[in-house]
């Protein structure tokens, strides 16, 4: 049994190289989609810092493409956002030539998820009918497309909370929009992995390392979306000193609002507090992940990927404090956020490293795979066959 089992695992292994060259046209249209998203949440952020987001007060999803063409356009469009809350309480008297700069942003912002949504669909109609996409694939990426056009729908309806009397988008709206987009990068990229790295070929790793992974993967999504309510209440401009808030590690004013628990995602100083500790609590985790892999029986490549992890989440650290110091300068804010986004992609790196490996690929079997005749001569299922 032994000796069919390890035969069946060694050719799966040599199977690899053809299967990844088989799907290679598959992962390259996958990373140049997660590339697009990732370049989507940089647009995003600056859309976001320059408070360009409120510039288009409509959604036409199929009738918005073009822009403005002559001045008549301009000055059309000019109008309707005149009659916004945030023109009449913050931009009042605000120049066309600055309402373009900022109505590029969102119209790019715009347009970019459309061409996302091209992207995708004609290239997985082409696949599909030319047999290229696996039939277990097929389901989760209708399943990503359908989530494509929520996010589409959640990105409006962000914009919408900010068109009301108090002309700034709801924090919850904006958490929930960031981290849809999330959800669809971080889909698009372990599928890209799944079929870069077949599962036949995965060594054995240790369950705490996975657990381990998995619990900094959360940890680095928690961080985000206290990022984005960050973001949303302004939370940045309060504060600004590290590591104290206010002259004190755990600062006044925490619990002002009543139940308690809303303090979390509506008080500035709560959400800031919450952000720096997530912060730092990932930094912890991520250096003690390193240093278990480190120690343990894992591959090069883990040890690569945590490595790199650990390296950029010291560089992200340096990014926040900086960010938060100068009271989050676009540059800086925008480097912030993008830098959260090469964290996420480097812990699902880590995290599928150390994935469950295929049942055949076993640990005990793998001495005995690079010496068949020593492994025959070893095994006692192989004596008594």
């Amino acid at each position: 049994m032994v000796m069919i089992e390890a035969s069946a695992t060694v050719a799966s292994i040599e199977r690899a190289p053809s299967i990844r060259a088989e799907r290679r046209p598959v992962i390259i249209w996958l990373v140049a989609l997660a590339v697009m998203v990732f370049a989507m949440v940089v647009i995003g952020g600056i859309t976001r810092l320059t408070e360009s987001g409120l510039s288009i007060v409509e959604w036409r999803p199929l009738t918005g493409i073009l822009p403005p063409l002559n001045p008549a356009d301009w000055q059309a469009l000019f109008e309707r956002y005149q009659a916004t809350p945030e023109y009449r309480k913050l931009n009042f008297g605000m120049s066309l030539e600055s309402f373009k700069a900022i109505f590029w942003w969102e119209y790019t912002h715009r347009l970019w998820g459309r061409l996302i949504g091209i992207v995708f669909l004609v290239p997985f109609l082409w696949f599909a009918w030319t047999g290229r996409i696996e039939r277990r694939l097929k389901p989760r990426l209708i399943g990503l497309f359908a989530l494509g056009a929520v996010q589409g729908a959640l990105g409006w309806w962000m914009v919408r909370s900010g068109l009301a009397d108090d002309p700034f988008v709801s924090q919850y709206r904006l958490a929930a929009h960031l981290g849809l987009a999330l959800v669809i990068y971080g889909a698009l990229i372990w599928i890209a992995f799944d079929l870069a790295y077949p599962r036949a070929t995965w060594p054995p790793s240790a369950r705490r390392l996975r657990q381990g992974s998995m619990a900094v993967l959360l940890l680095v999504a928690l961080t985000i979306l206290a990022g984005a309510f960050m973001a949303g209440l302004d939370a940045g401009m309060i504060m600004n000193a590290f590591p104290l808030m206010g002259g004190r590690l755990v600062p006044e004013d925490l619990w002002l609002i009543e139940p308690p628990l809303w303090n979390l995602f509506e008080n500035p100083v709560t959400v800031q507090f919450a952000h720096r500790l997530l912060g730092m609590t990932t930094v912890v985790a991520v250096l003690t992940l390193w240093w278990a892999i480190g120690r343990g029986q894992a591959t090069g490549g883990s040890r690569r990927a945590v490595g790199w992890t650990a390296a950029m989440t010291l560089a992200q650290l340096g990014l926040g404090i900086a960010t938060l110091l100068t009271q989050v300068p676009v540059t800086l804010g925008v480097l912030h956020q993008a830098g959260a986004v090469v964290l996420l992609t480097l812990v699902l790196w880590t995290a599928h490293h150390l994935g469950r490996p295929a049942p055949l690929a076993r640990q005990r079997d793998i001495p005995r795979l690079a010496e068949p005749d020593a492994a025959s001569a070893e095994s006692p299922a192989a004596s008594t066959s």
